[in-house]
This record gives C-alpha cells, structure tokens and sequence, in this order.
C-alpha cells in the first residue's frame, strides 16, 4: 500500500472500481444529463479523467495527500477571457479518479454518478469565473 492509499477507507473492495475509461464515460454522461443552457455556456473545454493529480499541481496548490483533490480547472476562465487574447490554450476540467472514488466510499449517501456530476459542475463553475465561495452559495441554494 502506498503512502498516499494509508488511512483511507475503502468500503467498496468487493467490486472492480471503474477504470478510467468508464470514468470518463460516467463524466461524458454527466454532462450530456445537465441543461442545454449551461452545457452551452460552457464552451469549448477537455475533459480529462486522471488517477491523481500530478505532483507539480499537490504543491502549486500547497496539498500533501493527494486524496484531497478530486478535481480541478484549469485554463483562463470565460470572465478573464478578451477576444484581443492571443490564442489561448484550451481550458481544462480534471476529474481525479481516486479520490473521488475515496470521497464516494467514505460517505455512502451519493452515487458515483452524482459525485462526479457535482465534481464536474464545480470545476465548471471556475471555468465560469466562479470562486469557491460562489459555487458553495449556488449549491447551498
């Protein structure tokens, strides 16, 4: 077991977990299911489904465990973003795999699925130009 797997909980051991291919079919169908409108806002973005976030991301951000992390955006956000920009990379959405497969074991009142469609949605929120603080109050409402 590594460093990162110790002190984690998994309740779900006597099922395969979805590889990252069913991960990512599992997000693709979670945004297919959210409303034309804001699937629309959103644009152009990648969606990446990866096991953990790289290293490089854990200290940028200033987290040691990795399990910590089940998403993240990255990119200019649509708020920040001028037509004068030079061509811009394309914005990100990445879904951590692990984690949020900890995150799911460890509460057992949400579905894989809801837990990667409200993963999926926040970091979407940032692609919005959205602050954590935001996405908390939209959700709480």
């Amino acid at each position: 077991m590594s460093e990162a797997d110790r002190g984690h909980i998994h309740v779900h051991a006597h099922r395969p977990a979805p590889s990252l291919d069913d991960f990512g079919a599992l997000a693709q169908a979670a945004f297919e299911a959210l409303p034309d409108d804001f699937r629309a806002m959103t644009g152009a973005v990648i969606f990446r489904v990866e096991d953990f976030p790289p290293q490089e991301v854990l200290d940028e951000m200033g987290i040691e465990d990795p399990f910590e992390l089940t998403g993240l955006y990255h990119g200019v956000d649509l708020a920040h973003r001028s037509i004068l920009d030079p061509s811009l990379e394309p914005s990100m959405v990445f879904l951590y795999r692990r984690p949020i497969l900890d995150e799911w074991a460890e509460r057992g009142d949400v579905t894989l699925s809801e837990l990667i469609t409200h993963v999926l949605v926040h970091e979407i929120g940032h692609h919005f130009g959205l602050s954590d603080d935001d996405i908390d109050e939209i959700e709480g409402e």
